[in-house]
């Protein structure tokens, strides 16, 4: 929708009291999350869609969303697991020849609150000084029992994460070709677009739930093990943590991406950290310490792998964040296993990263090589 001053008031409230008055696109009502930015230009549908989102108030700080509406085909999960959607304006006359519908549309479909014409700039700019802080977005005026709200905002915690976002069936995907390779793809709140990668390189892809067990998973059989995205602290899923400590005992190769890399860490004896206010964009760059090559990267997390906690006998750092030297990816010396907190599957730069994609493949296939000999 453009700027003119259509539809009714909706608020955002922070835990530090500060009040945005805007306009509420979406369905009426009220939502609770940790208020966070996305610095992406596109790919608005891609974010809304990410099941890393949990429980967050996603924040566009590019000023206009909407503008090429969204389709079923960019959708990275079934459904939106955001808790609301906070953007300068919406464009309410998209025009692609993809499209099935607008952004308001879609919002409504997926029941959540949106609120828009406040300035994003303003509150990024709170975040990026202050921090990820709790929030609400409301279409009811909250000035009149502000302290009780605040109350409630401050005391908003996102838990069990993974069993949220996680699927409870075994689903297998594979294209029109006799596959070469069986990927078995942990579900810890997965994008299609890994699936997609590696069904396109001739892989069958079974995807399987957080919780399937290295017993479980021997029954599959996989050439390879995917470890997803997914959202909240890593550190919470301490069951996981250990079950993914046995996976990687197997000795099958392993790729992990963003929070599958966080837990393949922690199960090697790393630790973890929160960030002031994340990694969520398309324009993240990243120095590969082999090739000293930058790549423009796509991310969405708030925690990290504190790398000066990986035992060097264990791994060593393979990549880390130009901006800020957080660590980005790890290989390991004593498993089968590289893993990278960005997405290489988003396709963020024109030095592409995709192609870990093929180094993992030629990993399954040295293995396979190995065992026919």
């Amino acid at each position: 929708m453009s700027l003119l001053e259509r539809g009714d008031k909706a608020y955002l409230l922070l835990a530090d009291g500060t009040i945005f008055e805007g306009l509420h696109f979406g369905v009426k009502g009220t939502a609770l999350g940790e208020v966070v930015f996305t610095t992406g230009m596109t790919a608005y549908q891609e974010t809304l869609t990410d099941p890393s989102y949990y429980g967050q108030l996603v924040t566009q700080t590019f000023p206009l969303i909407g503008n090429y509406g969204v389709n079923q085909a960019d959708s990275e999960s079934a459904q939106s697991y955001i808790g609301g959607y906070i953007v300068r304006e919406w464009c309410d006359t998209p025009s692609n020849f993809r499209m099935e519908g607008n952004i308001d549309e879609f919002l409504k479909e997926q029941n959540i609150v949106g609120i828009y014409n406040i300035d994003t700039r303003k509150l990024t700019r709170i975040i990026r000084e202050v921090g990820v802080m709790n929030g609400m977005i409301t279409t009811e005026d909250p000035s009149s029992k502000k302290e009780e709200l605040l109350e409630q905002i401050r005391a908003y915690e996102i838990k069990n994460a993974i069993v949220s976002v996680t699927g409870t069936e075994i689903r297998t995907y594979c294209g029109d070709e006799t596959p070469k390779y069986k990927v078995a793809l942990y579900d810890f709140g997965y994008k299609r677009n890994i699936r997609n990668e590696l069904v396109k390189r001739g892989c069958e892809v079974v995807v399987v739930p957080a919780q399937t067990t290295a017993k479980e998973l021997r029954e599959i059989a996989p050439d390879g093990i995917m470890l997803s995205n997914g959202p909240g602290d890593p550190s919470e899923n301490q069951e996981i943590i250990q079950n993914v400590r046995e996976i990687a005992a197997l000795g099958i190769p392993i790729f992990g991406i963003c929070l599958g890399h966080q837990l393949l860490a922690l199960s090697q004896g790393c630790v973890t950290e929160k960030l002031k206010y994340g990694h969520r964009g398309a324009n993240q760059p990243v120095i590969d310490l082999a090739s000293h090559r930058t790549y423009v990267t796509s991310q969405n997390h708030g925690y990290a792998v504190v790398g000066e906690s990986l035992d060097p006998e264990i791994g060593e750092v393979s990549h880390i964040n130009a901006n800020d030297q957080t660590c980005e990816g790890i290989r390991y010396k004593k498993i089968n296993a590289f893993t990278v907190q960005f997405h290489p599957e988003a396709h963020g730069g024109p030095l592409d990263t995709v192609y870990l994609f093929d180094e993992f493949i030629s990993v399954m296939e040295k293995e396979k090589g190995a065992l026919c000999h």
